[in-house]
């Protein structure tokens, strides 16, 4: 059994955790490249790209990627519709999706007492 001063301190550390990962997916990534990553970088080599950046000829890897199938849902391109400013609140809205199916799964899953 656990005392209420453990208790106490592992829901101030819960309470803490939350306010610094909503602080980071909100506040921070307003900071994020919008350039292409490594592997945007590497699937492109050997195009020629149109205007709009998509491969127009050449031979790359980048040339056989289909759309995704989630392309069009609410939160693709880490925004919300597809909205300009609204990575902080798409951030925001994955960190408390990701908390409560963890939450979930760590409840399903716990250890009962046999008793």
């Amino acid at each position: 059994m656990t005392s209420p001063t453990t208790g106490r301190r592992a829901t101030g550390f819960f309470l803490g955790f939350l306010v610094v990962a909503l602080l980071i997916a909100g506040g921070l990534s307003y900071f994020a490249s919008g350039d292409p990553d490594g592997l945007d970088s590497v699937t492109l080599s050997g195009c020629t790209l149109s205007e709009d950046g998509e491969p127009a000829g050449g031979t790359c890897i980048a040339q056989n990627a289909d759309e995704h199938a989630l392309g069009d849902s609410p939160l693709a391109d880490y925004a919300i519709g597809g909205g300009e400013g609204t990575v902080g609140a798409a951030g925001i809205i994955g960190v408390l999706v990701t908390l409560v199916v963890a939450g979930g799964l760590f409840w399903v899953l716990r250890r009962r007492d046999p008793r």
